[in-house]
């Protein structure tokens, strides 16, 4: 098959995911030694991580005006910079308040790439669930990488080096999506931004019963993977006692069948609908959760993990649910403020995950990640059953 320009986008698309999914995910792995070296918590280092969240969530509305105003190349951009900028804060942090400072700004830099770049997509694909979930994939190949070469030099050189591994990625990948990406036009280069801000349009979009419903899906997706993604390596250190690099190899394992599967997600969702894809992704994270927590031995563990990978590959079925509810004129802005709402909310998912590990333990804490996937399935059979069609 010929490679076409639009191959390039989706390509160079997916390594920006890549690079700012490292920046996020470096620091998951090395949360023993921040608490060991900054003297905190758990707790104090999940509130770090939602503050992350919180911002990148917060970026994604304002990223998708940007992209209306300037186009889509120079926010994707912005995003690669900032995201190898602020990890060199963050490794370069003397103390626990400009660590924080580091993560939350972080955050705001890598949350300027997902709604634009989804939005990118879809003006260039038909199969957006395809297309939707080849970019997701991103992320789990920052999975794959990322746990396993920060452990392997936080082990030997400390963890600020091992952080420092976002600098060396962002940097090529910067220049690479500067040469490949044509310009984008603007949708709305000449619209005034306060008029884009006005309360009514934003309040009509959010108050959508269809809307409303899907958000409540993708926040409670989200926050179970918040809390996976912040904590899943300690909790194999602490609760299941495996050694570091061990952990970070599991980490790295879920994050590549979460990459692998979400293509075949997005394919079942663009063929059988967005709801059987979701309600598939729901009934496995489930298993995998309960063999995380109560499996006997490392096999059980290594199912659990599948499992897990698989039903955190709901993104590309819950997002294309969105663009399929959103005109083609609201899905730079209106896409970026929905995402901003629900994650804004889910973002909470990590400083709960940690703060319940410290409180009741573990298990209780993973276990609260299955039963909210466990909501999810109670609300899609009950739009299913009513026929609300939501």
């Amino acid at each position: 098959m010929r490679w076409r320009y639009r191959d390039t986008v989706l390509a160079l698309c997916t390594l920006a995911f890549f690079v700012t999914m490292v920046g996020r995910l470096a620091i998951s792995p090395v949360v023993p030694d921040l608490t060991a070296e900054f003297g905190v918590s758990n707790g104090l280092i999940g509130l770090a991580l939602t503050g992350m969240w919180m911002t990148y969530a917060l970026a994604q509305f304002p990223s998708g005006l940007l992209a209306d105003r300037y186009g889509e190349r120079i926010v994707v951009l912005a995003s690669i910079a900032g995201t190898g900028a602020t990890s060199l804060l963050i490794v370069s942090a003397p103390q626990f308040a400009v660590f924080v400072l580091g993560t939350v700004l972080l955050g705001a830099a890598a949350g300027l790439h997902y709604s634009v770049a989804t939005t990118l997509l879809t003006r260039t694909y038909d199969d957006i669930g395809t297309a939707v979930g080849l970019h997701n994939a991103g992320a789990p190949a920052a999975g794959l990488l990322t746990p396993i070469v920060v452990s392997w030099i936080a082990v030997r050189h400390g963890w600020r080096p091992a952080v420092g591994i976002t600098v060396v990625v962002a940097i090529p990948a910067l220049a690479l999506f500067a040469r490949g990406v044509r310009p984008t036009e603007p949708r709305r280069p000449d619209q005034p931004m306060r008029e884009r801000l006005e309360l009514a349009p934003i309040l009509d979009l959010l108050s959508r019963p269809s809307i409303v419903f899907t958000g409540a899906v993708a926040i409670i997706c989200d926050f179970t993977w918040q809390g996976v993604a912040s904590f899943l390596p300690t909790f194999l250190e602490n609760f299941r006692g495996y050694s570091g690099t061990l952990s970070g190899t599991l980490f790295a394992v879920y994050f590549v069948i979460q990459g692998v599967l979400q293509v075949a997600v997005g394919s079942v969702a663009d063929r059988f609908g967005r709801d059987v894809a979701t309600a598939l992704c729901m009934g496995a994270g489930i298993a995998g959760f309960g063999l995380l927590v109560a499996g006997p031995g490392i096999a059980a563990v290594s199912a659990g993990i599948v499992l897990l990978g698989l039903g955190m590959g709901w993104g590309a079925a819950v997002i294309p649910r969105f663009m399929d509810q959103l005109s083609d004129e609201e899905r730079g802005a209106g896409f970026g403020l929905v995402r901003t709402v629900y994650m804004m909310i889910a973002a909470t998912g990590s400083v709960a995950t940690g703060t319940v590990a410290d409180q009741f333990g573990w298990a209780a804490s993973f276990t609260m990640l299955a039963v909210l996937m466990a909501v999810v399935l109670v609300l899609l059979g009950a739009n299913w059953l009513l026929g609300s069609e939501y």
